[in-house]
C-alpha cells in the first residue's frame, strides 16, 4: 500500500495542485516506492502566501498570547497522539533508525510547541521604559509571514523549531519541506486541521528548489528561516540581503570532538554512535573530526574502530538497528566518492569503507574510520553527511584547539576529560555555536545555532523567539507636573 497524497494544505483547505508535477518518495531500505505527492509551483506558492497575509490581517494577527498559546497546545495534543506513525514514516523516508526517530520526529515536535506556548502568553504585555526625554513603551507584536524551508534529515523536529516560535510571536507560515520527506510533512497539516487551527496560519507545500526560491523572495513574505546546506544558505541569505529581509539560517558543520589526554575512553565510545554517527552520519553538528592526543592515539583509533565496526547496520524499523540506509542513491554516490578521496589522500582506512555485502536492497555504506588524517585534507574540512570519521592526532591542548578551530563551520563540538574546570576551559575555547562535555545533547531550552559557515541565528530557547517578533518603541510624552 501506498502512502499518496494529492493536494496542499493552503488557507485552511485541502488545494488542487496549479500543475501536474508529482514527487515519487522512495523507501531508503528497499528502493521501493512508498507514496507520491505534488510538488508546488509558482501559483501555490501565491496562494499559499495570500492566505498567510489575510490570516495575519485576520483573526490570527488580532489574538492575545493566552489564545495563541491554547490554539498551539491543541496542535501540540494533535501531533502527540500522531507520534509514533510519524516516526515510522520519517525512518521509512530517510532511513533514521527508529530508535532515533521516535524522539526526533515522533516527539519532539509536540514538546517544542508545548514551550513555544507557554512562551506566547508572556508577549502580551508591553514594557514602558522612563527616559531623559519621554517615556517609550516597546511593543511585541509578529514579524509576519514566515517562509519555512526544511531539509530531509530530522523533517519533523527541524520543522517545528520554525512552526512553533513563529506563531507563539503571532506570525503564519508556509512550510515548503524536502521532496524526499513530503509525505510525512502532511502530519502537520493533518493535525492542524484536526487542532482547528484558523485557516491560513500554516500553510504546507511540498516543492523542489524553483518553489524554495520563488518562496524566498516572495513579497509577500517578511521573514525566511532555513535549515540545510551552506551553499543553498549563502544563496538564500544573498537574495534575503538584497531585499533587506530577516533571515534564519541553520546550515552546514564539521564539528570535532577533542579528547583529552585524561578521557574516560569507555564513556566517549559508549557516546559515540550518537554523537558522531547519529542518523547514519546524516547530522548536521555531528562530531565526526576526533582529535586525539599523541600520547593515547593508538588506543583512540582503536576504541573508536572496534565501536564503529561493532554497530549493527540494517532495516531502520529494527528497534536494534544503529546504522540505517542514507537517504537516496544520490546521496550514497557522494558519501561513497568522499570514501574514494580518502584512500587517494593516503589515509589509513581502520573500518568499514564500502556497502555491505549482505544487504541486497537499500542505500547502505558501511560505517567508516579513517586514522592519520590530515587537518588539511578534504575528508576532515568537506561536510560528508554520512557514516565517515576521521581521527587526527595531536600534541598538546593549544594544538588541539587550534585543529578543532582551523574549519569553516563552527556548529556543534565536544569535550572528554575527567576534569570538569579542564573541560568547561576548553569548551570556552572552541569556535561553535554549540559545544557539549562528556556528550551532547540539544535541548529545547538553550539557543541552536553555529557561527561562521555554519549559519546565522538561533533557533529553540527563549531566543528561538526573538527573530519572529517585531519590536516598536511607540514614545510617550513626559507627564507634566501639575
Amino acid at each position: 500500500m501506498t502512502l499518496d497524497r494529492s493536494h496542499f494544505l493552503v488557507d485552511g483547505d485541502w488545494r488542487d495542485p496549479a500543475t501536474g508535477a508529482i514527487v515519487e518518495v522512495i523507501e531508503a531500505a528497499t528502493e521501493k516506492v512508498l507514496g507520491t505527492a505534488p510538488l508546488a509551483g509558482t501559483a501555490d506558492v501565491d496562494a499559499a502566501v495570500a492566505a498567510a497575509r489575510a490570516a495575519l490581517a485576520g483573526p490570527w494577527g488580532r489574538t492575545t498570547g493566552a489564545e495563541r498559546a491554547e490554539a498551539i497546545r491543541r496542535f501540540a495534543a494533535a501531533m502527540k497522539a500522531r507520534g509514533r506513525g510519524t516516526a515510522e514514516l520519517v525512518s521509512r523516508e530517510n532511513g533514521m533508525p527508529r530508535s532515533l526517530s521516535v524522539g526526533a520526529n515522533g516527539f519532539s515536535p509536540a514538546i517544542t510547541l508545548d514551550y513555544y506556548a507557554g512562551l506566547a502568553e508572556t508577549l502580551d504585555a508591553d514594557d514602558v521604559r522612563p527616559g531623559l526625554l519621554s517615556r517609550t513603551r516597546v511593543r511585541r507584536g509578529p514579524i509576519g509571514v514566515v517562509a519555512a524551508i526544511t531539509p530531509w534529515n530530522y523533517p519533523q523536529a527541524l520543522a517545528a523549531m520554525k512552526i512553533a516560535p513563529a506563531l507563539a510571536a503571532g506570525c503564519t507560515v508556509v512550510l515548503k519541506p524536502a521532496p524526499e520527506t513530503a509525505l510525512d510533512a502532511y502530519v502537520f497539516a493533518d493535525a492542524a486541521l484536526g487542532a482547528g487551527l484558523p485557516p491560513g496560519v500554516l500553510n504546507v507545500l511540498p516543492g523542489g528548489r524553483e518553489a524554495g526560491a520563488y518562496l524566498v523572495e516572495h513579497p509577500g513574505v517578511d521573514k525566511v528561516a532555513f535549515t540545510g546546506s551552506t551553499a543553498a544558505g549563502r544563496a538564500i541569505g544573498e537574495v534575503c540581503g538584497r531585499l533587506l529581509r530577516p533571515v534564519t539560517l541553520e546550515l552546514g558543520g564539521k564539528s570535532a570532538s577533542l579528547v583529552a589526554a585524561d578521557a574516560d575512553l569507555d564513556l566517549f565510545t559508549r557516546a559515540l554512535p550518537e554523537v558522531s554517527l547519529a542518523n547514519n552520519g546524516q547530522t548536521c553538528h555531528a562530531c565526526t573530526r576526533i582529535l586525539a592526543p599523541r600520547s593515547r592515539y593508538a588506543e583512540v583509533v582503536d576504541a573508536v574502530t572496534d565501536t564503529v565496526r561493532a554497530l549493527r547496520i540494517g532495516d531502520p524499523l529494527d528497534k536494534t538497528t544503529q546504522i540505517g540506509p542514507l537517504v537516496s542513491a544520490a546521496q550514497r554516490e557522494r558519501v561513497l566518492a568522499h570514501v574514494d578521496a580518502g584512500r587517494r589522500s593516503g589515509a589509513r582506512l581502520t573500518a568499514g569503507g564500502s556497502t555491505p555485502a549482505d544487504l541486497g536492497s537499500g542505500w547502505f555504506v558501511e560505517p567508516t574510520v579513517f586514522a592519520d588524517v590530515a587537518n588539511t585534507d578534504a575528508l576532515a574540512r568537506q561536510e560528508v553527511f554520512g557514516p565517515v570519521l576521521v581521527v587526527t592526532p595531536y600534541a598538546d591542548e593549544d594544538e588541539a584547539i587550534a585543529l578543532a578551530n582551523d574549519s569553516e563551520y563552527g556548529l556543534g563540538g565536544t569535550v572528554w576529560t575527567t576534569d570538569p574546570e579542564r573541560g568547561a576551559a576548553l569548551a570556552d575555547r572552541i569556535e561553535s555555536g554549540t559545544v557539549g562535555i562528556n556528550h551532547y545533547g540539544l535541548d529545547v531550552l538553550g539557543p541552536f545555532g553555529g557561527v561562521k559557515s555554519s549559519g546565522l541565528g538561533r533557533e529553540m530557547g527563549p531566543e528561538g523567539l526573538a527573530p519572529y517578533v517585531a519590536l516598536k518603541s511607540v514614545y510617550l510624552a513626559p507627564e507634566r507636573s501639575r
